[in-house]
């Protein structure tokens, strides 16, 4: 299940019953005739020295943080070396931070166009309204590129941009097939990255019971998507506007996607990542922070309540950067 317990998920679901070219009431705010410019990644940042980083001693242990998730764990970026650990090799349900894989998967398509346009399909609109899953609030018919549906991914969660991904990048003759194969490239991947305790049967993370992961492997997939400059911006955005275009070729401005990561407001330094929750999953939270030039990663799964997610990644943090020094 996907980054929204189910009583949100109803009210969601609700708001998000779409027919052909039919505008959400705040799923998109005006129509007009100019086509807008998609949004430009920002320039790649320049990485860590992990050679250094690898070398230099720890700073004396501080007290180790006592988290309320079931599963935690934090690393030094540069060097790859566990900073926490509590049962991080134990394999969980991971809500929506599943799509930290589809993001990888899609950026590391060979000759990707980021301004290619995908056309927004009726089914993406019936699974999310069947599933009651989180929605960017996609409009049937509207021509969406793929940075957008990047960004409607990983900000408001989007069941339906994700299953959009999933088409246009799966590999067959028909929707299920593709899906199916993207899903396989998912997995490759995991495997690629050594990821021995990770498995997906899902883009989204709406699983039907063998999508898990562990703190440590998702820890380990975000250090890695995070070499993409594409997805390092698209992580750190608090707030995205897409302007998509229409059936009719007007230019359609949608309503601001809002990151759920809400760490990029309340810790100084946040980068990123995903936040992901649902019955099984309960709440968890992948995050990245850089202090002095220093940056830690980690996860919590299994945390009691969205605000209780941030704490125990504050905590993990601040203990993160108090070790390194």
């Amino acid at each position: 299940m996907i980054n929204v317990i189910p009583g949100a998920r109803l009210r969601r679901a609700a708001a998000v019953a779409l027919t052909s070219g039919a505008v959400l009431a705040t799923g998109a705010l005006s129509t007009t005739s100019a086509q807008a410019s998609p949004a430009q990644a920002a320039p790649a940042q320049v990485p860590l020295a992990r050679e250094a980083s690898a070398r230099a001693p720890l700073a004396p242990a501080a007290a180790t943080p006592s988290i309320a998730a079931k599963g935690g764990f934090v690393m030094n970026d540069a060097s790859g070396g566990a900073l926490y650990t509590k049962a991080a090799d134990t394999k969980r349900s991971t809500g929506s931070t599943t799509k930290i894989m589809t993001a990888k998967v899609v950026l590391a398509q060979p000759k990707l166009n980021l301004d290619a346009k995908v056309t927004i399909q009726m089914a993406y609109s019936d699974y999310i309204v069947s599933k009651n899953a989180s929605s960017a609030r996609l409009i049937v018919g509207d021509k969406v590129t793929v940075r957008q549906l990047l960004y409607g991914l990983m900000l408001p969660s989007g069941c339906d941009a994700a299953y959009a991904l999933a088409d246009r990048f799966g590999s067959g003759k028909t929707r299920a097939a593709r899906v199916k194969s993207f899903i396989g490239k998912m997995n490759a991947e995991a495997r690629k990255l050594g990821l021995k305790n990770t498995h997906f049967d899902s883009f989204d993370g709406i699983g039907n019971g063998k999508n898990y992961s562990t703190p440590r492997d998702l820890t380990k997939l975000t250090s890695s998507a995070m070499k993409s400059s594409t997805f390092r911006t698209i992580v750190k955005t608090k707030k995205y506007t897409a302007r998509t275009v229409t059936r009719k070729g007007g230019t359609r401005t949608m309503a601001p996607w809002v990151n759920t990561n809400t760490l990029l407001s309340s810790y100084s330094g946040a980068i990123g990542v995903k936040t992901g929750s649902g019955p099984e999953a309960k709440y968890c939270l992948v995050f990245a922070a850089t202090r002095k030039g220093k940056t830690v990663v980690g996860t919590v799964l299994a945390s009691t309540s969205s605000d209780q997610r941030a704490k125990d990644a504050t905590k993990l943090m601040n203990y993160g950067f108090a070790r390194l020094g």
